[in-house]
């Protein structure tokens, strides 16, 4: 009798070690009875009913990563390259992940590489290398669909390397390096014309700002003109004035004036060599004398009303004095002595 109690504490305590299952953090486990899934094991303590219930798959239900092995692919302008890739995926649903398909991975592994080649065939060259997002995009959209009832969930899916052959690898560079000495060309291109038209643009300022220049001058020297000529005016209206006041010393100031004005001219002209003075030139003497008269009749004597002036004579008129005066310093300077006459 305690035989039979110990063997059946035994079977007892084996028969409950049997019934408790403990599933780790990050899995499920379906249950299988007689064959047939009937529920899942949460991660924890489960008990089952043993020798009924077994354990049907181990299913990881975190995240996982798979690579993808490199690949030819044909473009659609016949380029033949390379291509690998990475995929991440979850399982969501045990029992569908482990029923559904067989060998999960492996088929997730050639969905993906098929895809590659579906969506990178119908791409060119140029496309396949600018646009991964796209690529990437298109292929997580499409395996994400065919695996969807197999209870898993394509979280994302990546293109790492792109490899074209070498000969269009060294064409490349070769394109692009044109492509820069292009873009280098249309640089210095632009920089001489932008040169150019700076320059253009100073030319033009600078001619404007001659032309300024010059009207400014020619208004100065109209502005001159005018004035000297207004003063040569009101000279000879001064002239004029005394002249008809009855002082005739204006007549011998205006007349010795221009004379020597006129002489100057003659002196000092440049193609003149040799001046030839006649003796009525010392007539110059008298002119000067009627200007000296002249200033000391207008700065010395006081200023008397017109009606006390005494009517001059024609004996003592002031052409007849100045006449007088000419021939006397004439009488009274030696003979003019021409350095040109012989003997």
């Amino acid at each position: 009798m305690t035989e039979f109690a110990l063997v059946l504490l035994v079977v007892a305590v084996a028969f409950i070690f049997a019934g408790v299952k403990t599933v780790p953090q990050g899995s499920e486990w379906t249950i299988e009875r007689f064959g047939r899934y009937t529920r899942s094991l949460n991660p924890g303590l489960g008990l089952i009913i043993p020798f009924i219930d077994v354990i049907g798959r181990k299913i990881n239900m975190m995240e996982q990563v798979m690579d993808v092995p490199s690949q030819e692919v044909i473009t659609q302008d016949n380029a033949m390259v390379k291509a690998d890739g990475v995929v991440y995926f979850q399982v969501l649903d045990a029992a569908k992940a482990a029923y559904e398909i067989h060998n999960l991975e492996y088929a997730i592994l050639n969905l993906t590489m098929t895809n590659i080649r579906t969506v990178m065939g119908s791409m060119s060259l140029d496309e396949l290398l600018s646009k991964r997002d796209e690529i990437n995009a298109r292929l997580l959209r499409v395996v994400d669909e065919a695996t969807a009832p197999w209870g898993v969930k394509i979280t994302r899916i990546e293109i790492k390397d792109i490899t074209p052959p070498k000969d269009l690898v060294d064409a490349m560079a070769r394109q692009m390096k044109a492509e820069r000495e292009k873009r280098a060309n249309i640089l210095d291109a632009e920089g001489f014309r932008q040169a150019a038209i700076l320059k253009a643009e100073g030319d033009k300022q600078a001619q404007i700002l001659q032309a300024e220049g010059l009207r400014e001058a020619a208004f100065r020297e109209a502005e001159a003109r005018e004035r000297l000529a207004l003063a040569e005016a009101n000279a000879t209206r001064s002239v004029s004035e005394a002249i008809s006041g009855g002082n005739m010393q204006a007549i011998n100031y205006f007349v010795a004036t221009k004379y020597i004005e006129a002489f100057q001219a003659v002196a000092t002209a440049p193609n003149q060599k040799v001046i030839m003075i006649p003796i009525e030139a010392t007539g110059i003497l008298g002119s000067l004398e009627g200007i000296g008269q002249l200033a000391k009749e207008t700065f010395l004597k006081p200023e008397t009303p017109a009606s006390a002036a005494p009517t001059p004579s024609p004996a003592s008129s002031p052409m007849s004095s100045w006449a007088e005066r000419t021939n006397a310093a004439l009488g009274e300077a030696p003979p003019a002595v021409n350095p040109y006459a012989r003997g």
